[in-house]
């Protein structure tokens, strides 16, 4: 997903990014949840943890400079236009589930696609939002 052109400010690039990994990490989940009975198969999922710290450091320095830098970590990298990939981890913890508790596992993946689609809801939400009043304020800005 590449950066709508109507993205003007830090906050929006934000949220952008925000909506990127989630719909990533979507995918990852669906597929931990299609393949609970493949054998030997790993599950796998986003740094959530990373992203945020990401995240705040970025949002930290937009406050300070005005200026948005987004710096890769080990598992998140951008790139130029907007681009953006994560890599995804094993989950130890899920790996440990589906080994002993099946239905456990089951439990766990379909708590973070719930988590992850509130994510991604929000996150598009205020984008949305904020798209809107741009929006307003461009053709309050040209009847002025």
């Amino acid at each position: 997903m590449d950066a709508p052109p109507r993205a003007r400010d830090g906050i929006n690039e934000l949220l952008i990014k925000i909506m990127q990994f989630t719909q990533a990490r979507r995918k990852i989940i669906i597929q931990n949840i299609n393949n609970v009975h493949s054998p030997a198969f790993v599950p796998k999922d986003l740094t959530v943890r990373e992203l945020g710290r990401l995240l705040n450091d970025t949002l930290t320095e937009y406050t300070r400079t005005r200026r948005l830098l987004f710096r890769d970590t080990c598992n998140i990298k951008f790139g130029p236009g907007g681009a953006f990939s994560a890599s995804a981890q094993t989950d130890e913890h899920a790996k440990r589930l589906l080994e002993t508790d099946p239905g456990g596992y089951l439990e766990l993946q379909i708590d973070k696609l719930i988590e992850n689609g509130l994510n991604q809801r929000l996150a598009s939400e205020i984008l949305r939002q904020r798209e809107g009043l741009m929006y307003v304020q461009t053709e309050a800005n040209r009847t002025c």
